[in-house]
């Protein structure tokens, strides 16, 4: 008979350090991330970007090889700080509330940054163009919380199903939202 092990496992990868961008492309990303949080992913155009910086479009190109350029910058930004996020949740929680805790943050973290979470979540990841480890580090988290990979999967799925119902308004006026995380937790607590 096997034991289980302790949850939360403890960290596995190292964070990877992305690299800087030259210091130019970091404010057009800062930008880029303003106008996305602000007005929607609408409004995120190369255009307005260029009004918030007070430059003209096509000057942009010059620092940024395309809009997917753009995307993949926000991409590795958002990663980076969901995983530093989600692992600060699976180091401060209780055993017992490990799972609950990390649903928790992934819940806040979509919540407060809602289309950041959106442009991240949807269509394909750009993996080519994130640092090395990025990903797997970010949600390395969920595997902390569960310890099997297959789980760890079906948790972030869940979790990121549960999250955008409610980023759409579309759970039924009235649902106790906080109860059904709760439960969510609850069917994936060892």
């Amino acid at each position: 008979m096997t034991s289980t092990p302790p949850l939360p496992l403890p960290r596995i990868a190292v964070r990877p350090e992305p690299a800087r961008p030259p210091a130019r492309v970091a404010e057009i990303l800062a930008a880029a991330r303003d106008i996305l949080e602000r007005e929607g992913a609408d409004a995120l155009t190369m255009r307005r970007i260029g009004e918030v910086l007070g430059i003209r479009a096509p000057s942009l190109y010059k620092h940024l090889a395309s809009k997917d350029a753009l995307a993949a910058g926000l991409a590795e930004v958002a990663l980076a700080e969901v995983g530093e996020h989600l692992h600060r949740a699976v180091d401060e929680a209780d055993a017992g509330a490990v799972v609950a805790a990390l649903i928790g943050a992934y819940r806040g973290y979509a919540l407060a940054h809602p289309n950041l979470y959106r442009m991240f979540t949807a269509g394909r990841l750009p993996r080519a163009t994130l640092s090395s480890g990025l990903e797997q580090w970010a949600g390395e988290p969920f595997y902390r919380a569960t310890g099997d990979p297959y789980r760890a999967q079906a948790l972030w799925a869940a979790a990121h199903g549960a999250v955008l119902l409610e980023l759409e308004e579309r759970y039924l006026p009235g649902s106790d939202l906080d109860r059904t995380y709760a439960a969510l937790a609850e069917a994936f607590t060892a």
